[in-house]
């Protein structure tokens, strides 16, 4: 069994202690009895026992107090006096003044503002058991020829370790012995293996993706990176500042205005029962259930949406935010690396060059092999039989196909290099790629381009963001300066911060905080403890790790990064209701109190007057339920099938693209001049047949589909634009080909027009693919 099944099945250790939350069953004690105790009482007053009556009212009054004076108590420990103060000093003035239907009508309200709030802030623990399941328990320690598993403690520095295929690195250490191929995106996030040479560092967590190799402890498990990751997390999940109520911060100024108002009503009056009345009407029920009616009412707007928020106070943390931290790998790109683009040596065929890799790789778990064998089949390109196939760590797999030996992966050390080869080095370099090189008989004869592809849903996601009030956006990533550095210039980020460890994540995240309520999105291991750091942290829960659920506030529960900017709106709209309630029925109250003061109103009346307002309270709160047609365009079920429909098409055209590319850059290769003549005229096929009735069908069909959703023609008038200058393009490249009609190559003066043409053909058509995965396709789920 490896050291990651073993991890899984192990009983987790459990949570620290402060981390736990205990099952609160005060809130809705209380509210049952309240409410027991008001309506036994207007049973009997309704039946003519009055002394009865006030006694259940005073019974339930008294059952309020005792708890509120504990909320007190606990409020006061921290340093602050919340609203529940008013409450207490309300209940205590009722049964002194003898009003015991006032009091047990506050009570009810007192005990139902809580047992909301209960359900809106109720905070799940920030446990680690994912960080401590893929821990890994034992390790493999090799004493002359003898491997013996030991437990994870008793590795010594120095001890020489096995790590098998898929098993985790243990601790800290040097590689011994032949390369290591590593999975290392459990601490960097990057999805693409990397290989370690002998004598090269590797650290705890990463899980092996080649063959079996040997490592040197240089570090014990408690030095190790992994163990480090974890103390992270709960270190910065311990400095998680307590949540300060909403109602709370209202009360800083009202608890003391309520007190001042009541105490000149007694001083100038010489009644206390004009002051109990003040006190009744000053109860801040407005603040106990707006605030609490509002953020419930958030959360399930939310959870519709795939959006998991824990407890009403990160939404509302959420709702102040105004930075926001992003990981790269699987967050802000798709997390699986996909074709770029395929280069064929000359006399060859990108279609041909990647359907050999695909048949090779075809037998390979390497994530990369996937992607290859994956765009193929996109492309109608069905893999063939090899045989023979084997597979090098670090090398990559090897076969053979039609009787030649074929290859796929690096090129062997020294081996002669030529020139289009070294364009396509340049290339991947340019374009932050990884290269898998397909060799024939140890000749080089093409280059498959692979890269972690921007999610398309992101721009629309970090511009919604921006809209809702995030001013500053930075992404936070283990991956190298040059591809994190070319998506943040597309998506117009902020900042950019590089080769980050998870403990220099944790110290951007505390950096970002002294300036403003951060949000963190991450979705993998090196990202929780930055998430359990911010004040609002964001997991990618569909294809990301346990350990970033288990550590964030928010899970998005849709491999959509969209989503959080959702439940942003969501959040903003959620807070502004609960304060505008919040705000108003303290000025309906501070209205009340005034008509208290001056006598027009008795305890009782204004505890019913109270009643009415929280009434429109909560029905104002309400309308956070209600859906905020601002946030998302609604897509109708005929528009979503055909974004599905073009969406696929786009991936089928991609032949189409590389195809123009490669006419473009055969009429530039000396001595090819008929075969770059029959390249044009394919390509001229293939814009007829293919392209032009693809975006002839998206303009008649896709475009007036999706007015409604956008507002109007003009949302899609850029794109209309797009298609007139393909068409143009298009129609330039059949002109050329007519003026070559009955010759064998192309006229010299043709072919730098006709160069220009293609190459811009390309250029619109990438940009225009981009844009409406972007702005239309990304609608669709």
């Amino acid at each position: 069994m490896s050291h990651i099944e073993r991890a899984t099945r192990e009983k987790p250790e459990p949570a620290p202690a402060s981390a736990r939350t205990p099952m609160s069953w005060v809130e809705p004690a209380l509210l049952v009895v309240t409410a027991s105790a008001l309506a036994a009482g207007g049973v009997l007053r309704l039946l003519g026992h009055a002394e009865a009556a006030d006694m259940c009212w005073a019974l339930g009054t008294v059952a309020a107090v005792v708890p509120a004076v504990g909320w007190v108590l606990v409020a006061l420990r921290r340093h602050h006096a919340g609203v529940d103060l008013i409450a207490v000093l309300a209940l205590g003035g009722t049964l002194a003044v003898g009003e015991y239907l006032a009091g047990a009508l506050i009570g009810l309200m007192l005990a139902t503002g809580r047992t909301l709030e209960a359900a809106a802030q109720r905070r799940a623990s920030h446990d680690l058991r994912a960080l401590l399941a893929h821990a890994p328990r034992t390790a493999r320690r090799r004493t002359g020829a003898e491997v013996r598993p030991v437990p994870l403690a008793e590795v010594a520095v120095g001890d020489l370790l096995v790590v098998g295929a898929g098993e985790v690195v243990p601790v800290d250490g040097q590689v011994v012995g032949p390369s290591a191929v590593l999975d290392e995106s459990v601490l960097t996030g990057e999805s693409a293996p990397v290989e370690r040479a002998a004598g090269q560092t590797v650290r705890s967590g990463v899980v092996n993706a080649g063959g079996v190799f040997e490592v040197r402890a240089t570090a014990t498990e408690q030095d190790s990176t992994y163990a480090g990751i974890v103390r992270l997390a709960r270190q910065a999940g311990a400095e998680a500042a307590p949540v300060v109520r909403l109602a709370d911060r209202y009360a800083a100024w009202f608890l003391p205005l309520s007190l001042v108002i009541a105490g000149m009503a007694w001083l100038l009056s010489g009644s206390a029962v004009r002051a109990v009345a003040v006190l009744v009407v000053a109860t801040p029920c407005p603040l106990l259930l707006a605030a609490p009616v509002a953020i419930v009412s958030g959360l399930s707007r939310a959870s519709r949406l795939g959006v998991v928020v824990r407890d009403g106070g990160a939404l509302e943390r959420l709702g102040r935010a105004r930075t926001l931290l992003l990981d790269k790998t699987g967050t802000l790109t798709g997390g699986r690396p996909r074709v770029l683009d395929v280069i064929a040596a000359p006399g060859r065929q990108p279609a041909e060059v990647l359907r050999l890799a695909a048949t090779v790789d075809q037998y390979s778990p390497h994530v990369l092999a996937h992607a290859i064998v994956d765009a193929a089949r996109e492309r109608g390109l069905e893999p063939s039989v090899a045989t023979d196939v084997s597979e090098e760590a670090g090398r990559g797999a090897y076969g053979v196909v039609g009787g030649r030996r074929t290859t796929v992966g690096r090129l062997d050390p020294g081996a002669a290099v030529p020139d289009w080869a070294r364009g396509a080095e340049n290339r991947a370099l340019l374009d932050g790629a990884a290269v898998a090189w397909v060799t024939v008989d140890g000749a080089p004869v093409g280059a498959v381009l692979l890269r972690d592809p921007l999610r398309p849903d992101a721009p629309r996601a970090l511009r919604r963001l921006r809209t809702a009030g995030i001013g500053r956006i930075v992404m936070l990533t283990g991956d190298r300066p040059e591809p994190a550095r070319e998506i943040a210039a597309v998506l117009g980020l902020d900042g950019v911060r590089a080769e980050l460890a998870p403990a220099d994540k944790v110290a951007e995240v505390r950096k970002e905080r002294r300036n403003a309520v951060t949000v963190m999105v991450g979705d993998g291991v090196n990202d929780a403890p930055a998430l359990a750091a911010a004040d609002v942290g964001v997991a990618m829960g569909a294809r990301g790790s346990t350990a970033s659920s288990e550590a964030a506030d928010i899970v998005l529960t849709t491999d959509r990064v969209d989503r959080l900017a959702d439940a942003t709106s969501i959040a903003v709209r959620a807070r502004r209701i609960a304060v505008q309630s919040a705000l108003g029925g303290m000025l309906l109250s501070l209205a009340a109190m005034g008509a208290a003061a001056a006598g027009l109103l008795p305890p009782a009346v204004g505890a019913l007057l109270q009643e009415g307002i929280d009434v429109a309270v909560i029905l104002n709160a309400l309308r956070a339920l209600r859906v905020d047609h601002g946030a998302r365009p609604a897509l109708e079920p005929a528009a979503e099938a055909l974004i599905h429909r073009f969406a696929a098409e786009h991936e089928d055209l991609q032949d189409v693209l590389q195809a123009v590319r490669d006419a473009a850059a055969s009429l530039s290769a000396p001595g090819r001049d008929g075969q770059a003549l029959e390249a044009v005229r394919e390509v001229d096929r293939l814009l007829t047949e293919r392209l032009l009735p693809h975006e002839y069908a998206e303009e008649h069909q896709l475009y007036p589909a999706l007015e409604r959703t956008l507002g109007g023609p003009e949302a899609t008038a850029t794109m209309s634009r797009a298609h007139a200058e393909i068409e143009r393009l298009s129609g330039r490249v059949a002109a050329h080909l007519a003026l070559a009609e009955g010759r064998e190559a192309l006229e010299p003066e043709q072919l730098e027009d006709l160069r220009a043409c293609l190459y811009g053909l390309h250029t619109v058509l990438r940009l225009h693919f981009t844009q409406e995965e972007e702005n239309y396709f990304s609608l669709a789920p």
